[in-house]
């Protein structure tokens, strides 16, 4: 076999087939007659209540929970009888708080199940490297790093790397965002679509945030108690068609504006901004600002990422050194983050306007917030064309509901 480490295995279909779970001494099934198809490659969200049976279904897909009754497919493979230690070696699996072993470096947690499956040397080495990369962690600073020594986002991002270590064509994934704070969850949801774009996984996720479901998800399944499944269908179509008020409460009010977690920032104009660089000097600066006519200049570091957003007057008061001047960038965007991460990034930011970076966090451009209220005023715009489209229909079939029951009454008449 050849010592590289190309990833090569895309997504699998998983069918769950009247998958139940019960305890002893529990008269009600934790997870009762649950029938479900996952297509290959795409990214299906579970969301429910606490208690409601989402985690132990995810786990019954893996068998860290034995299933009770039912069949469980992946790829048209009856997995339900095969050894379940070898079956999780073709699952992986991310978990809340990442799950690291303390003990291990960084390069040790990600080589664990390649190791563990009878992979070469060079081939695991090649295999961390490409994966640090992959999740955004340079591998020379990283790769020697123990657990500890991480901050709460990049250990999510070693724990994704792991659970794709051995090319899994299934992730699992059990609230893995959510013991971190709002502006890194925002940041690891980004890097888990652009990941998906390039990986085309199988991707089954927990969550008991609805619009991390709706910005995440190809499909949702809107959970009840014992995982029964209230709806199971695409963000478009939960947030237009609510099934019922037990849905209609997962979306909650302002459903236009949730629509936001739909579009992403790649959909919309992406404007340039002049820029220059801590290695110019002052005077060249202060040229470019003067040349670009704009009020404000983008000052980017020597990774050619957003540092400070400098104005005329900080320049006039920076006496030969930049290092007070300006206002540092408190938060970015990136191409795939969505309207609404991009929406919140403006509105907490007098200027009215977000940078946009690429994958290691290089500029890429502006969204500014004449952007963001067009596309907003679009989507408020079709919801309300559809919800005209809906009251003519009703109204249509009122009539000939009614006009059906006048010729009915005729009828009897001359009967």
């Amino acid at each position: 076999m050849s010592e590289t480490s190309t990833s090569t295995a895309s997504g699998a279909s998983i069918e769950l087939e009247n998958l139940t779970k019960r305890y002893p001494g529990n008269p009600q099934p934790s997870v009762d007659n649950v029938s479900m198809e996952i297509k290959a490659g795409e990214i299906v969200i579970f969301v429910g209540p606490s208690g409601c049976g989402k985690s132990t279904t995810l786990k019954m897909i893996n068998r860290l929970i034995e299933p009770s009754g039912g069949r469980i497919r992946i790829n048209g493979e009856d997995v339900t009888d095969i050894d379940p230690v070898k079956l999780r070696r073709k699952v992986g699996y991310a978990i809340q708080s990442a799950g690291l072993f303390p003990h291990m470096t960084v390069a040790q947690n990600i080589a664990l199940v390649p190791k563990m499956v009878g992979w070469g040397k060079t081939r695991i080495k090649d295999r961390v490297e490409e994966l640090l990369d992959l999740v955004g962690l340079d591998p020379g600073e990283f790769h020697g790093r123990y657990p500890r020594q991480l901050s709460g986002g990049q250990q999510q991002r070693v724990g994704v790397a792991r659970a794709l270590a051995a090319d899994p064509p299934v992730l699992l994934m059990d609230e893995p965002f959510g013991a971190v704070d709002p502006i890194t969850r925002d940041h690891l949801q980004d890097e888990l679509i652009r990941l998906q774009h390039e990986l085309h996984k199988t991707i089954v996720f927990v969550t008991h945030d609805f619009d991390e479901a709706i910005k995440l998800g190809d499909r949702i399944a809107v959970l009840r108690e014992r995982s029964h499944i209230a709806q199971f269908d695409t963000p478009e179509a939960i947030l237009t068609n609510p099934a019922d008020d037990f849905v209609s409460g997962f979306v909650g009010a302002g459903a236009a504006l949730k629509r936001l977690n739909l579009t992403r920032v790649r959909n919309v104009e992406i404007t340039d901004y002049p820029t220059v660089t801590v290695d110019d000097p002052l005077q060249d600066i202060f040229n470019r600002l003067r040349d670009s006519g704009t009020n404000e200049i983008l000052l980017l570091d020597k990774r050619g990422r957003p540092y400070k957003w400098l104005r005329r007057g900080d320049l006039m008061r920076a006496k030969g050194s930049l290092a007070r001047a300006g206002t540092l960038v408190h938060d970015t965007v990136t191409r795939d983050a969505t309207l609404r991460d991009a929406l919140e990034a403006v509105l907490t930011d007098n200027a009215g306007r977000v940078a946009v970076t690429g994958r290691r966090g290089e500029y890429t451009g502006v969204v500014d917030m004449e952007t963001l209220m067009n596309s907003v005023h679009e989507l408020l715009e079709a919801d309300r064309l559809e919800a005209m489209e809906h009251q003519h229909e009703l109204e249509e079939a009122r009539a000939a509901q009614t006009h059906a029951e006048q010729e009915g009454d005729g009828g009897e008449k001359k009967a």
